[in-house]
This record gives structure tokens, C-alpha cells and sequence, in this order.
């Protein structure tokens, strides 16, 4: 053999001998780039070791001061029956699986299978705790998969963060994500909240949850029961986003929505979509598509809006239910819970009401529970049977849910209407009614260029005559439903007409208007908005200011 080829064979073994020394390399690479699942479980000690071929075949029998070693994970266990061949083993006695310095499972009894890296601990007679940073998972048995970084528990568990305590019959925590997911009679405790749900889903390391299926959390004065919603343990925040019901029973509220922004810290609620709120203590029920609702905890007051279709109805007066619409219906409370309640409600703009003994449209309304006035601004009319009443302004005082009296303020217009021809008709400054318990009429008081047309009724309800009068202040009384007497003072001017003989002047007044098509005719009608004409409308008349004051 020559020296060439003797060279050329040393050259070929010493290439081959150098891929075999990086063999192992290359496969160490491999190995680091794969699952832990390819490498082997790692026995590091045990204070004895039995192997018996006969007794357990292909099994090492371990006891004292056992460690295991595998994806990063390190056991330690009192004595274990070791598979090596299948990467598995079971492990007894004060068993603890730690990975990192964040996570640690302990209990009485471990299986692991390291082809898969799961492990399922169980405990006879306590329980299993796997603690994740400031998180604790209780549970009579846990399945850990290391691979996909994830704890679950199927026969009852417990979630430990901080203050808020979570239970339910089946739980799994992802320690990657920190998400968790729990179903089955689900119950979390914040120390500040609770809530009930079928399933809840709860980041540990946000703690934000949503819950799915049906859910009840109690935040407060309120019951809040959704379908589906978020919810942040920490911020007290809570978004519903399917049709929701909110209760408070200390003040007998019930709301219904599709949607719902509740900041309990904040004291803001917000809903949308089919808004129903039900005020039972003031019999009240409170409707539109878009409310919003802001409590002031310091000055114990409270406020709140709604738009969209908004309507108040008003079920006190029993069978005589009162309902009111307008653009925007706002209502303030002050003095909350204390004795000393007292609610502003107002209505804007095209504020229209309907109840079946009275009716009344308006642009704007201002009603106040300290003295159950209902007040009626810019070309407010009312009607109560066949009258009419409109001024610049009126004033509705209350006594609980009846009319005590009304009170019209410039440019008052009375009307009653007899037939389709004849009107009995008052004008005036200043106009105040008062009414019967029962919602009758009793008496009425005119003040200020006091002008009339009546038409008196004989015993069969014949007319016969017509009387045009002037006087600075007219006062009637009626009974039945019928005028019964008229005082005009001082040194008052009439004039008594045989029917049909009255000039044109004094047959309809100048500012008479009989607005029939206007009136609410239902409560669905409160919707419909009719404008007067603008011959209609009331003249606007400057008053005088006073003059400023410098010193």
C-alpha cells in the first residue's frame, strides 16, 4: 500500500471520527430545540433502591429522600416506583413538584408521565396545593400539564388571589397567561362583591373576569343577574352585555336593560337598549333607550337621565295611571337615604302627558316632591274633561298623586267647551283653580284684565243667552260639574246677549284657541308631537328687568 492511500484512509478517519464527536452535539441542539417530552426522566437520588425482575418487572422500587429531574421540573417524593423505560413513575408520601421559583404543586400522591410531562396529584386525607406567584389552587386532587402550562381540578376546587376567593366544581388555571377558567356552580367572594355564576372566567394577573351562562353578582346595594358580562374585581367595574336585570331592594328599584356600564367607585351606571326601570316605593316606572344614572355618596344625592322614547308612568293615583314623555327626562335626588328625601323630575323638550281625567303638552316641565308643584313652561296646555287651560305658565300643586289646584301665569286662557259651537271662555293675568278630592272642579279665581264669555245653561241644558263681561277679578264656584255662581269685582261691565245677537268680538275672544288635535289621546299618543301653528302660539312679551345694583 502506498503512503498516498495511506494518507488518503487517515484523512477519511479522522473526518468520520470528527462527525462522530459532534454528533452528540448536534443531537443536544436538537434535543434544546424540542419538547422536554424527548428527554429522559432523570433519577438524581434516592436513599435505596430495589429492582426485582420477577416481583415488578421493568420497575425500581425508591425510598428515602427521592428526587426527580425533567422539562425543567424537579420531585421530590418519600418513595416511588420509577419506569424508566416509559419516563413515568408514581410517587407517595410529602410529594412536591417545583418549577421555577413561581410555581410548586404539593400533596400525598403523584402520577407522572413524562412522554406526555403530565402530573396528577391526589390526597387521601388533605388537600393539593399548587401555588403560582400569589396565587393558591386547593383541590382534593390537580392535573398539571407542563407542556401546555396549565392546572385543572373536576371534583371541587378553590382559587386563592389575594381577597377574592373563588370555588367551583371544575377549574383550569393557565400559569403562562395567568388566565383561569371555572365552571359549575361557580362563587367568588372579593371581601367586597359576590358573585354566582355557571361559568366565570378570571385573569389573576388583571383581575379581570367575564362570566358566561347565567350570573348573579351583588355589588353593593344592588343585584345584578347576566348572562354574559366583564367584570374587574379591582376597579369594581362591571360591563353587561346581554339583557341584564339590576334590583336594589333597600330602595325597591328594579332595572332592565341590553347593555349596562356600572362603576361602582365612581357611582356611574350607565344602560342602553330598552331601558325598564321600576321604582316600586314611589310606584313609578321609569322607560327609554338610553338612561345614565350618577350617585354622589358624599353629598347623599343622586341623578340620573333618559333619553330615547323616554317615558315616566306614574301607577300612585291606582287605576289613574299618569304618563309623561319628553326628549330627555332627568330626575335629581337629594337627601338619599335619610328621612329627608326630596326628587326634582324635569322633561325637555316636547314633553307631552296623558292620564284619562287629565292631559297636557308642553316644551319643558320642572316637578318637585318638597312641594308638589308641577311646573309648565313655554306654551303649556292642559286639559281635564271638556276645559282647556294655557298660559305662559302653569302650576300644578299636588296633594299625593290628585290635582289640589292649578295656578296660570300670563296670558291665561280658559276654555270650556259646550258644543261644537259654543265656548264658555275666560282670559286673564293670573288664573287659580282648586279641585275636590274626587278631581272635580270646585272654584276658580281670575286676577288682571278679566274678560269672559259665558253661556249659561238653563234646567233642560238649553242655551238661551250669551254674557260678555269685563272686571279686574271674576271668581266661580261650581258643583256637579256645573257653574254655579260668578262674582265679577269691582264695578265690573257685562253685557247679556240673546243667542246669536253677540257681535263677532264678543263671541270668540282674541286670544281664544280650542286645541283639540293637540290632546294626547292615549298613552301611546305621548310620543306623537304636534306643534302649534305659529298664529297659535303665545306672544312673546319682554318684561322688565331689574336694574343692575353697584356699590
Amino acid at each position: 500500500m502506498s503512503n498516498r492511500t495511506t494518507h488518503i484512509r487517515q484523512g477519511v478517519l479522522m473526518m468520520l471520527l470528527g462527525l462522530f464527536c459532534l454528533l452528540p452535539t448536534i443531537a443536544n441542539a436538537q434535543s434544546a430545540g424540542r419538547r422536554g417530552a424527548d428527554a429522559p426522566v432523570v433519577l438524581d437520588h434516592a436513599d435505596e433502591i430495589i429492582h426485582d425482575q420477577f416481583e415488578m418487572p421493568g420497575a425500581q422500587r425508591l425510598k428515602g429522600h427521592i428526587s426527580f429531574r425533567h422539562a425543567g421540573m424537579r420531585m421530590v417524593c418519600d418513595s416511588a416506583v420509577y419506569y424508566q423505560v416509559s419516563k413515568s413513575f408514581e410517587a407517595f408520601g410529602h410529594v412536591r413538584i417545583t418549577q421555577g421559583d413561581t410555581l410548586s404543586i404539593t400533596g400525598e400522591r403523584l402520577s407522572y408521565d413524562g412522554f406526555s410531562e403530565t402530573a396528577y396529584m391526589r390526597s387521601r386525607h388533605g388537600v393539593v396545593e399548587a401555588r403560582h406567584r400569589q396565587q393558591r389552587l386547593y383541590s382534593d386532587s390537580l392535573f398539571y400539564n407542563a407542556r401546555e402550562k396549565y392546572i385543572t381540578y373536576d371534583r371541587g376546587g378553590k382559587l386563592v388571589d389575594g381577597e377574592n376567593v373563588l370555588t367551583s366544581n371544575f377549574g383550569e388555571y393557565h400559569t403562562d397567561t395567568r388566565q383561569a377558567i371555572f365552571r359549575y356552580q361557580v362563587h367568588l367572594n372579593s371581601g367586597k362583591d359576590e358573585l354566582v355564576s355557571d361559568e366565570f372566567h378570571y385573569n389573576t394577573r388583571t383581575k379581570e373576569a367575564k362570566v358566561v351562562g347565567k350570573s348573579n353578582i351583588y355589588s353593593g346595594d344592588y343585584n345584578i343577574y347576566t348572562t354574559s358580562g366583564d367584570y374587574n374585581t379591582d376597579s369594581e367595574i362591571v360591563e353587561l352585555h346581554e339583557r341584564s336585570i339590576l334590583n336594589n331592594p333597600t330602595r325597591q328599584v328594579r332595572m332592565e336593560a341590553d347593555r349596562v356600564f356600572y362603576d361602582k367607585q365612581a357611582g356611574i351606571m350607565r344602560a342602553y337598549g330598552n331601558v325598564y326601570c321600576i321604582d316600586r316605593q314611589n310606584k313609578a316606572i321609569l322607560e327609554g333607550e338610553h338612561c345614565e344614572m350618577y350617585e354622589d355618596k358624599v353629598a347623599r344625592r343622586d341623578s340620573s337621565f333618559v333619553t330615547g322614547r323616554a317615558l315616566v308612568t306614574d301607577y300612585s293615583n291606582g287605576k289613574d295611571t299618569l304618563y309623561v314623555h319628553g326628549d330627555t327626562l332627568r330626575l335629581y335626588s337629594y337627601n338619599t337615604k335619610t328621612d329627608s328625601l326630596r326628587r326634582t323630575l324635569k322633561g325637555y323638550y316636547h314633553v307631552r302627558a296623558f292620564r284619562n281625567d287629565v292631559q297636557a303638552v308642553c316644551d319643558s316641565l320642572v316637578y318637585s316632591s318638597q312641594d308638589q308643584c308641577l311646573r309648565m313652561f313655554r306654551d303649556p296646555i292642559v286639559w281635564t274633561d271638556q276645559r282647556q287651560v294655557l298660559g305662559e305658565q302653569i302650576h300644578a300643586f299636588l296633594n299625593d298623586s290628585t290635582v289640589d289646584s292649578i295656578h296660570v301665569i300670563d296670558q291665561t286662557l280658559l276654555v270650556e267647551r259646550l258644543d261644537s259651537v259654543h265656548y264658555n271662555q275666560v282670559t286673564s293675568h293670573l288664573m287659580r283653580a282648586y279641585f275636590l278630592p274626587n278631581g272635580q272642579l270646585a272654584s276658580s279665581a281670575f286676577d288682571g284684565n278679566v274678560c269672559t264669555i259665558m253661556y249659561p245653561l238653563e234646567n233642560d241644558s238649553t242655551i238661551l243667552y250669551q254674557n260678555y263681561a269685563e272686571a279686574a277679578k271674576v271668581r266661580m264656584t261650581m258643583r256637579d260639574r256645573k257653574l254655579q255662581c260668578v262674582v265679577a269685582f269691582p264695578k265690573p261691565e257685562a253685557t247679556l246677549y240673546p243667542l246669536g245677537t253677540a257681535p263677532a268680538d264678543r263671541t270668540y275672544l282674541p286670544n281664544f284657541a280650542w286645541f283639540e288635535a293637540l290632546r294626547p289621546v292615549d298613552k301611546d299618543d305621548v310620543f306623537n308631537w304636534r306643534p302649534k301653528h305659529e298664529d297659535k302660539r303665545l306672544r312673546n312679551v319682554q318684561r322688565r328687568q331689574a336694574p343692575l345694583q353697584t356699590f
